[in-house]
């Protein structure tokens, strides 16, 4: 921790003649960029399984016919058939489960006084008005939402709703074009009709991280998810 600390302030001390008192928070809208290219990789990979599931529903499409009165049968040989193409099914959840160390990480290091035995010197870092280690509810309490605490915090909800709404376009379009498998009657996999349903409002909760997490793990989020927008609909089209 405190090895990660010291990095991030040496960045930070690299950056400050650009950006002054907000340093550390552009080095971490960098640490972040940084943790993305490493994870791109990943993210193409599960772009390509997407387009290689999309390219098996004719042939599940005949399993359904075939397993129309078992659910069960049809969902054992979906499976089979993902398993034979080589085609994960949770391929797409790779991206987001590498990346939980670094948002962890980076919540530990703005949620402790004291790092290695000393004075935690990042907490003193701030975001324009709003420290780095404090909550939404600190801003609130600290000159109320307009405060200038409070509207760094209002301009970060602006900028997740508007990827968040981008991300729900864009994902109705997709679930369109590939509807859940029906197995009997237009009745789809058992748990698939509720998750359609949930799955375009998933981009909205991340206004509930926001809120809750010290202002660097916001920020983590914040760009992290306007990346994550960014390149899958480049890599979706």
């Amino acid at each position: 921790m405190s090895v990660f600390a010291d990095l991030v302030q040496q960045l930070a001390d690299l950056l400050h003649p650009l950006f002054g008192a907000s340093a550390a928070a552009a080095a971490i809208v960098l640490f972040t960029a940084f943790v993305r290219l490493l994870v791109h990789p990943l993210s193409r990979a599960a772009a390509r399984g997407q387009k290689a599931r999309t390219e098996l529903q004719p042939k599940i499409a005949e399993l359904r016919k075939k397993h129309a009165k078992n659910p069960e049968k049809l969902q054992q040989a979906v499976l089979a058939l993902h398993a034979e193409e080589k085609v994960s099914p949770l391929s797409g959840c790779l991206p987001s489960l590498f990346q939980l160390p670094a948002f962890f990480l980076l919540y530990h290091l703005f949620s402790n006084t004291t790092i290695g035995g000393q004075a935690n010197e990042l907490l003193t870092h701030q975001l324009f008005a709003a420290p780095l280690g404090d909550h939404w509810k600190d801003a609130l309490g600290d000159g109320g939402a307009f405060g200038d605490a409070g509207l760094v915090y209002i301009g970060l909800f602006v900028v997740v709703a508007c990827v968040a709404a981008f991300n729900y376009r864009r994902t109705k379009r997709m679930m369109a074009a590939n509807p859940a498998v029906p197995v009997a009657d237009g009745e789809p996999l058992p748990g698939m009709g509720a998750m359609s349903k949930v799955m375009p409002f998933m981009s909205f909760f991340t206004l509930f991280t926001v809120a809750v997490v010290p202002l660097a793990a916001a920020l983590y989020v914040v760009t992290s998810t306007t990346w994550s927008a960014v390149e899958r609909a480049a890599l979706y089209r």
